[in-house]
């Protein structure tokens, strides 16, 4: 199936499935059938074996699924085989969160530079990188050739920086500014994160499961 006909609901549900086995790879499994992985994650066997015949055959009837060669497949359809390097644009509280906290090299990507515009957090160091300043940001491109940029700057920020990193090359965005990068450029790969709407989906749910 062309990637371009993949929906966006399958595409999502890609990383979890990931996750799941490489759980169950941990816990022991070899293999596991449709039905059992779909017990496991809450889905349905259908809807299992159909987000996995967009991208092909991956299990024999009779036999279910060997779990470390799905977990390597689907890691290689999203991509976890190649380190893409990646830059991050805002060191206060959550560019450093998201520095200190998030394992880049199994999702594929490798942090090698932060910046930021505020002299009080230049110089810093944040894990293994020193934060630099945002206007040697052309100079450091240059050289390292990052593909994809985490954006932790202000809304009012982010649509002038945006042009600048496409302009050096960026082609992939983490965006947490709530400026949507999409308006304006629709041929690069943008994944918008949005965490009061997180929370807000978390209090309809509380509160439409307590009526």
């Amino acid at each position: 199936m062309p990637k371009d006909s993949i929906s966006n609901s399958v595409i999502r549900r890609l990383p979890r499935y990931y996750r799941f086995l490489g759980e169950l790879e941990i816990s022991g499994y070899v293999r596991i059938s449709s039905r059992e992985l779909a017990e496991k994650m809450g889905l349905t066997a259908s809807q299992i074996r159909q987000d996995f015949n967009c991208f092909g055959e991956f299990g024999q009837q009779g036999y279910g699924y060997n779990v470390n060669d799905l977990k390597n497949e689907i890691g290689r359809i999203l991509g976890l085989d190649d380190i893409t390097p990646m830059i991050l644009l805002g060191a206060g509280n959550l560019g450093r969160a998201i520095a200190s906290h998030i394992d880049f090299n199994s999702k594929g990507f490798a942090l090698i530079g932060i910046f930021d515009s505020n002299p009080e957090m230049i110089g810093d160091r944040i894990g293994d990188i020193i934060v630099s300043d945002i206007a040697e940001l052309e100079k450091f491109c240059q050289k390292n050739r990052p593909d994809g940029a985490i954006l932790c700057i202000p809304k009012e920020e982010a649509a002038r920086e945006t042009d600048r990193l496409i302009s050096l090359g960026i082609r992939a965005f983490w965006n947490f500014t709530h400026y949507d990068l999409r308006i304006e450029h629709k041929d690069i790969a943008v994944e918008n994160v949005h965490l009061g709407d997180s929370l807000a989906t978390l209090s309809y749910r509380l509160n439409s499961s307590c009526k």
